[in-house]
């Protein structure tokens, strides 16, 4: 008898077959005498749409909604965008179903994904194919031929998976309801077009709500003006810089406070009071997880999202070079410490270190404790050869970060100065760092600029050799990109969890900078992490942010992600506040990983999100509003931005005063003062109602300065005709009197850059000499 393996994709149907040396292969599978290797092309089978139900649900009325269905029921898959059945997924699933019907199959497994969405994906086509024969899975993290035939070894009965089932079937109904009431309804009412469309999602809305919030925060942010002191001291022919601190404080409000001290040193002497010096073990990064790739990759290279670095991963995956991408741990399962030995010993064959790469065993490296479902990312033993391009890219990332976990620990000697002259108050402060062993870093290049301190003993007379004030501003939080995102979601409960009112999601450095320390450090953050709960889950969050752009809520600046105005309005109007609730989300994502675990029943969490369906509807439809208005030109995806106009907060509407006014809203008629040449195209500037822009439209300029302009009016500041000639000319200008937001008035040499790409301006202070 045989049994039949449903593979998730006909590509790892290969490495079934290729793994069980089976060549046989037909028209839609593969035969060997000891099994059936068949697949899918992903989802073969989709839920109903809402009108498949009840015809009356072909359109779109207020009165129809909430629509719940008594019974969830499957179709095979419609072609994207098409109202007809794929025939391709019409034509897999009977061979699929001849298959399992033969006389001698005696049993189905299947191989689909080891997560949520692969246990769906097979369950669905069982079920829809109603199979009577026992059905199996096989739990895989890899498709090496040792893999597969270690898996079919150990394959379990399918039912054993029913609270996977559940937390995968829970997901897709739970994302049906929410998006197809809640989308409607939207849509009905805020709509003021036709074609428009208002998506609301489970994991869209918070995600939506944290890239707004930023855009707030940056928005609202004012900035203030601080001072610092640093001296340069000399002792011989060595000398450091050292930053002046009272009460471990280096940034101050007042500049004459910081001008006397200035003074008061000048051509004294100090001393070298104490010389700390503490060294310290720097532990590699953790191994990625799927979130943390995608940082990575997206942060350190131009060209990809996190949706192609995932593309790249699964099909390095699919070729059995890398472990199952789609984890969220960073950590390896205790089991596979053997297969690891032997993954380590192909992987380090002909590197320049290769001796000093020794496998240990490391808590950081092994804890069955903290792997959700997979392991981390890994390569495997199979060592791929002309890899090219994007998958190289991503390849020698995973594998450098796997190699890195059994070099040498990196030792750092870090020193701090602490220099006193006599009658003033206060000390100097002065930090430097030497690599001693530089160990896992040989791996990748150390781009580290660390400062190095001269090697002078305490007690050290030293001349105050030059003294210096400089002005400073404090900055607004970065806006988001997609590293930065990507954690964010992943992370958001750990601010609950210590009870915070936001997360501190702003650092956009390098992986190494933000995992690296001592030891223990990493692992507090996995602690926060895996007892909090996330947004999304690592497979889903990529699509989440493409989705976002593509619906026009968001869109991408650069490496920035950025709230558009139909995006802002959308979340300042919906009144169902839940949806945008990170805690709530966060609560509902974490509920499905405990129907996963089987200590929370399928039917408890279908039952409340009816309830919040039904509740959310009503408060929708009985809001008092009017239709959400927004510019749709200003904000279009960048893809198509060189066509399009894109936004400045200042702009108003598409409405102009004149039938002859550009869309950087200038008049075009010859008559108006020339102001100066555009910076980006050498064309004439000139003043319109709205802003100083480019003469050059018709060819593509879109340089502007805004009356209005947002940055300015923080400051109680507009742009003034005498100011844009200034700028023009001299590349800076001066404004006198800006204000901050505590009434501190202050004057600055203003610069101002433009993208045309983006059509953002940005302005950039700097005190007067």
């Amino acid at each position: 008898m045989k049994r039949v393996i449903i593979a998730e994709k006909p590509s790892v149907a290969k490495n079934i077959a290729d793994a069980l040396h089976i060549k046989g292969r037909k028209d839609g599978y593969f035969e060997g005498e000891d099994y059936l290797i068949t697949w899918a092309f992903g989802h073969l089978v989709e839920l109903y749409d809402a009108k498949d139900y009840d015809e009356k649900m072909q359109i779109w009325r207020m009165e129809n909604f909430p629509f719940i269905p008594d019974q969830f029921k499957y179709k095979i898959k419609m072609e994207q965008g098409k109202k007809k059945v794929d025939q391709g997924a019409k034509k897999q699933m009977k061979c699929i179903k001849d298959l399992i019907n033969r006389d001698d199959v005696d049993g189905v497994i299947s191989a689909c994904d080891y997560d949520r969405e692969g246990q769906v994906i097979g369950d669905c086509i069982m079920n829809f194919l109603k199979v009577k024969k026992p059905r199996y899975r096989i739990l895989l993290n890899e498709w090496t031929e040792d893999e597969v035939k270690k898996g079919l070894e150990k394959i379990v009965p399918n039912e054993t998976m029913q609270p996977l089932q559940d937390a995968g079937i829970s997901r897709q109904h739970a994302d049906w309801l929410i998006g197809i009431n809640l989308t409607s309804v939207a849509t009905l009412k805020y709509k003021s077009g036709k074609g428009e469309l208002f998506n609301i999602g489970r994991v869209l809305l918070p995600t939506l709500k944290m890239i707004y919030d930023r855009d707030m925060e940056i928005l609202n942010f004012n900035s203030e003006p601080y001072f610092k002191l640093t001296a340069t001291f000399k002792a011989d022919k060595e000398s450091y810089e050292g930053a002046y601190t009272v009460d471990k404080k280096d940034k101050f409000e007042k500049e004459n406070d910081l001008i006397a001290v200035k003074e008061a040193i000048a051509a004294k002497q100090g001393k070298l009071v104490q010389k700390d010096v503490v060294e310290k073990n720097e532990y590699p990064p953790a191994l990625f997880n799927l979130s943390a790739l995608q940082g990575y990759i997206t942060s350190k290279y131009n060209g990809f999202t996190s949706d192609k670095v995932l593309k790249v991963a699964q099909s390095l995956y699919e070729k059995k070079f890398i472990t199952y991408p789609r984890t969220a741990s960073s950590v390896l399962d205790e089991s596979l410490i053997d297969k690891v030995q032997k993954v380590l010993m192909a992987q380090k064959k002909g590197t320049p270190f290769e001796d000093e790469i020794k496998f240990h065993r490391s808590p950081r490296v092994f804890n069955s404790k903290k792997v959700e479902s997979h392991s981390a990312i890994t390569p495997t033993y199979m060592v791929p050869t002309g890899l090219g391009g994007e998958e190289k890219l991503v390849y020698d990332a995973i594998r450098n970060r796997f190699l890195m976990q059994f070099m040498p620990i990196s030792i750092v000697e870090e020193t701090v100065f602490t220099t006193k002259i006599e009658g003033v108050e206060g000390e100097f402060i002065s930090k430097g760092k030497i690599q001693k062993v530089l160990g896992w870093k040989k791996i990748e290049k150390d781009n580290s600029k660390d400062v190095i301190l001269p090697d002078l003993e305490e007690g050290t007379i030293v001349d105050v050799a030059k003294a210096e004030v400089t002005s400073h501003a404090t900055t607004p939080p970065k806006p988001y990109t997609e590293k930065t995102l990507l954690r964010a979601m992943e992370t958001c409960g750990k601010q609950f969890k210590n009870g915070k009112g936001k997360a501190d999601n702003n650092d956009d450095t390098d992986d190494v900078e933000e995992n690296v320390g001592e030891e223990g450090e990493d692992s507090d953050l996995m602690d926060a992490i895996l007892s909090g709960f996330s947004i999304g889950t690592p497979a889903t969050r990529a699509e989440t942010i493409k989705k976002l752009c593509y619906t026009h809520y968001t869109v991408m600046q650069k490496k920035n992600i950025r709230c558009t105005e139909k995006g802002k309005k959308l979340i300042e109007t919906l009144p169902v506040k839940g949806l945008m609730d990170l805690e709530y989300t966060g609560k509902l994502e974490k509920t499905l990983s405990d129907i996963e675990k089987g200590t929370v029943k399928k039917e408890t969490f279908m039952n409340h999100i009816v309830k919040f369906v039904v509740s959310g509807v009503d408060t929708i439809k009985t809001q008092r509003t009017a239709p959400i208005q927004y510019n749709k030109e200003a904000f279009a995806p960048t893809s198509v931005a060189s066509k399009k106009v894109a936004a400045n907060k200042a702009s108003t509407s598409k409405s102009s005063t004149s039938k002859n006014t550009s869309s950087n809203g200038i008049k075009g008629n010859g008559e108006k003062e020339i102001l100066g040449k555009c910076p980006l195209c050498g064309s004439d500037i000139i003043e319109g109602a709205k802003g100083f822009g480019c003469m050059g439209y018709k060819s593509g300029c879109r340089f502007v300065i805004w009356k209005e302009d947002t940055t300015l009016a923080h400051y109680g500041k507009k742009p003034t005709k005498t100011l844009v000639k200034q700028l023009l000319k001299k590349g800076e200008g001066t404004l006198k009197g800006l204000k901050t937001k505590n009434g501190t008035k202050f004057d600055a040499i203003v610069s101002y850059t433009f993208d045309n790409e983006t059509a953002v301006g940005k302005w950039d202070f700097r005190r007067p000499e």
